[in-house]
């Protein structure tokens, strides 16, 4: 859709109860599902996709417009032509170095006034959330949208109970988790028999997974542990499990993997815990705070 089409398109942006929705989409179900759990309650939606980024099919039938990750000015533009008073992010965003990015003014002032924390691996997302709050958006998270994703406390999939070695495998990956996310690095560590066999960096949590399983030792399998970082604000980038990453854990050897309670959210429940207990893994939800 064009910019001009988008004007057209826009609506009473009072009109109803809820407020007119803009997602910024990245890739993954999360973006489609978003768009139809509120249009299913009688709001609007208008999605951002990114190219390179969002899968074409998230945005078939839907009011959408195509922009380049850095267009910050246009983006803000076309939301709010097209009556948008809260925005939310979803689905994981493929990282580009700067120098890939075109950015517009807009957006070079504000890596600018950045600074160095935008090199880290939420620092380009924190920015775009700054800008948009600037210009009066509510940015909202997904589980506003979505209830019932948020990982619980306990048992997920598997078995019921993990064993002291286990346990100790986790807290070693819950404190290894928390000191690269200082750092804004990553949301994912792999740990086998105490060893920290990888750490998620700009590759995603399934090729971190791939990683570590070339990596692992004989014996018990590796452990994957994932939550949010110190400080990160879950609006830009909140841990996500699902699926596809336990098959991942599986192909992997995987023993099972761990998320942070109340922080994560798993993505097709059924799915997730279908494919953990078909392979014979489990999935736990801890609070970390309480393991360390």
């Amino acid at each position: 859709m064009t910019e001009d089409r988008a004007q057209q398109q826009a609506g009473d942006p009072h009109k109803g109860e809820l407020p007119g929705l803009g997602i910024l989409a990245g890739g993954g179900p999360l973006p489609r599902r978003i768009a139809d759990a509120r249009r299913a309650v009688g709001g609007a939606v208008f999605i951002i996709a990114f190219e390179g980024q969002t899968e074409p099919e998230t945005v078939t039938g839907l009011d959408h417009v195509w922009h380049r990750l850095g267009a910050t000015s246009t983006s803000i533009k076309v939301l709010k032509a097209a009556g948008c008073h809260e925005v939310v992010m979803a689905g994981p965003m493929k990282r580009p170095a700067l120098s890939e990015l075109s950015l517009d003014a807009r957006s070079a002032l504000a890596i600018a006034r950045a600074g160095s924390k935008v090199f880290g691996d939420d620092g380009l997302l924190s920015v775009i959330v700054g800008e948009l709050e600037r210009e009066g958006f509510r940015v909202i998270g997904i589980e506003d949208v979505l209830g019932g994703y948020l990982a619980p406390t306990g048992r997920i999939a598997g078995r019921t109970s993990l064993n002291d070695d286990e346990l100790a495998d986790i807290r070693r990956g819950i404190e290894v988790l928390q000191a690269i996310g200082a750092a804004d690095v990553g949301q994912a560590v792999a740990v086998q028999e105490g060893l920290i066999l990888a750490v998620e960096a700009v590759e995603g949590t399934d090729a971190m997974i791939a990683r570590a399983g070339v990596l692992k030792r004989v014996g018990r399998g590796p452990i994957l542990i994932k939550g949010l970082k110190p400080g990160q604000d879950a609006r830009a980038d909140r841990p996500t499990i699902g699926a596809a990453t336990m098959q991942a854990a599986a192909e992997a050897g995987f023993a099972g993997a761990v998320i942070e309670a109340h922080a994560s959210l798993v993505i097709d429940r059924p799915a997730t815990v279908r494919a953990a207990e078909d392979a014979g893994l489990f999935l736990h939800g801890l609070v970390f705070e309480d393991m360390l």
